[in-house]
């Protein structure tokens, strides 16, 4: 049985290339003054906020994440010295558990389509959802990681029922995808977002409140 946690074997090098990320520094001068800033090159994003009304229930997805995965293991290096350790130092002896993340409905904008045929096309493959694209709503245009990469979220609201179910979701997985499909019901969302035993996004709690703000309070 494959287990997303069971991590094993974690090893690091450079990243020389990646489809992914570019780093880069930008010079510039502000109010005359010379100044660089160290950047991340990165696709444009969207998210899904999905609720199925049959149930109600949010439905979102679990996944490991190397990033918090590595995070968790720097927390030790940290503890030990001040300013930012060096990920050569980290002990990789973390369970794989500590990089699992609950987490919104999400993907990367890397293909020539709308931003909402995107984010209808991760519903189906991430949760398997089927929903129409008439159920699809903007909820907001945003940038995120504006310290590193600035770049820009689409964070959309789905409406879905139990007769557009139609795969058990989990991602591509000819693309490495081990994504499991969780469900959250809307009179414990709120605890769930404050719940810091669960690895949440700041993506996932907005979303959760603007649906309490703008759903729920309608």
């Amino acid at each position: 049985l494959s287990r997303m946690d069971h991590i094993s074997d974690v090893t690091i090098e450079p990243c020389r290339e990646s489809q992914y990320i570019r780093p880069y520094r930008l010079h510039y001068v502000q109010n005359g003054v010379e100044k660089f800033w160290d950047l991340i090159q990165s696709h444009d994003s969207v998210a899904v906020l999905i609720f199925n009304t049959s149930r109600k229930t949010f439905v979102a997805v679990k996944q490991f994440r190397p990033a918090l995965y590595a995070r968790m293991c720097l927390q030790s290096v940290q503890r030990e010295r001040t300013g930012l350790p060096s990920i050569e130092d980290a002990r990789f002896d973390q369970p794989g558990a500590a990089g699992i993340s609950y987490e919104l409905c999400a993907g990367i904008i890397d293909r020539d389509c709308e931003p909402i045929e995107i984010a209808r096309a991760e519903v189906l493959e991430e949760c398997g959802y089927d929903v129409p694209l008439g159920n699809v709503r903007l909820v907001s245009a945003h940038h995120g990681n504006v310290g590193t990469s600035g770049n820009r979220g689409h964070l959309y609201y789905a409406e879905v029922d139990d007769s557009m179910k139609k795969t058990g979701g989990g991602g591509v997985v000819e693309e490495g995808e081990m994504i499991d499909v969780i469900e959250v019901p809307l009179d414990e969302a709120k605890a769930f977002i404050y719940d810091e035993t669960k690895p949440t996004t700041s993506g996932l709690m907005f979303a959760f409140m603007w649906f309490f703000d703008n759903i729920v309070a309608k």
